[in-house]
């Protein structure tokens, strides 16, 4: 089972567009929970993620939140983010088959400009990333955001894509 992460700051519309692409994951028993980390919203995001049935966290320290959580795996997005066709079959078969981490693909059709490309880095979870609870426990006692429990990983490409943040703020 895996259970998706996100942190979010008045990301209420963009927190509704990646759950609304997580609902399949959860139908096919695939998603068995998801956990909100918020940072000060003022807007709607935690009647959004009440509806969907998410834990919504508004002081959180990383450490509880990842021994709170049921799966063992974790998926960390951004709000907005969104996986597109076949990242259930592809997720499902990674976690069944190995212990490394792994993100998604970036969109071919979402991709930023070449000067944005050339001279900036994209955010550590732009492409989402796969990583078992266990592995993110053990970095979660001096981590202080999600990013913070990308680094020091050399995650596997998934085939899937995934829809960056960035394009669900621009819609």
């Amino acid at each position: 089972m895996l259970t998706v992460l996100m942190e979010c700051h008045d990301q209420e519309s963009e927190l509704a567009q990646t759950l609304s692409v997580l609902v399949a994951g959860a139908v096919e028993g695939l998603v068995s929970d998801v956990a909100v980390l918020d940072r000060g919203s003022t807007d709607a995001s935690a009647r959004v993620a009440d509806a969907a049935g998410c834990k919504f966290y508004t002081q959180w320290d990383l450490k509880h939140v990842l021994q709170e959580v049921r799966g063992e795996w974790l998926m960390l997005l951004e709000p907005g983010a969104r996986p597109q066709i076949g990242w259930i079959d592809e997720v499902a078969e990674h976690i069944s088959l190995t212990r490394h981490p792994a993100r998604f693909t970036a969109s071919r059709n979402y991709r930023r400009p070449l000067i944005q490309r050339l001279f900036s880095k994209d955010p550590p979870l732009a492409q989402g990333l796969l990583i078992q609870k266990s592995v993110a426990s053990s970095k979660g006692v001096r981590a202080t955001r999600l990013a913070d429990l990308v680094e020091g990983h050399r995650p596997h490409t998934l085939i899937s894509e995934l829809i960056p943040a960035w394009a669900a703020a621009r819609s």
